[in-house]
């Protein structure tokens, strides 16, 4: 395996339940190192840039209005495998489908406020850390 960059997001409803901390244990626990990170608000114009590949789907504007909707926080994790590693520990994008013992599936309630967001491919992690941390 080869050491990899991702993108972490605990979005407005985690920040919102206090679960930033809990998110973060569980990230350094497994072993990924946070290499950068920091709370903001993501506007209009970046959470549409960031979800750009759902734009003709019906969730799209719901999508854009949530994660706009108060603070999150974004952190560019390392590690070996961070991009599976760190898809693994968030679960399925569907609490309903996540086991326990994964972020969404001890803290997602509906699969439109899910908690955290993960790169699904290098090709993501790399566009999607640009956005957030290389502008």
């Amino acid at each position: 395996m080869t050491v990899e960059s991702t993108l972490l997001i605990v979005k407005p409803d985690g920040v919102r339940r206090g679960l930033i901390g809990e998110v973060l244990r569980r990230v350094e626990a497994k072993g990924l190192r946070i290499a950068e990170m920091r709370m903001t608000t993501i506007d209009r114009s970046l959470a549409e840039e960031h979800y750009a590949e759902h734009r003709d789907k019906p969730f799209f504007g719901d999508l854009v209005e949530f994660t706009t909707s108060g603070p999150v926080v974004v952190a560019r994790l390392e590690g070996e495998g961070a991009i599976d590693v760190w898809r693994t520990l968030m679960g399925p994008t569907d609490p309903a489908a996540a086991p326990p013992g994964t972020i969404r599936g001890d803290f997602g309630l509906v699969i439109t406020e899910n908690v955290v967001h993960g790169s699904d491919s290098p090709e993501s992690a790399e566009r999607e850390l640009k956005l957030f941390f290389d502008a």
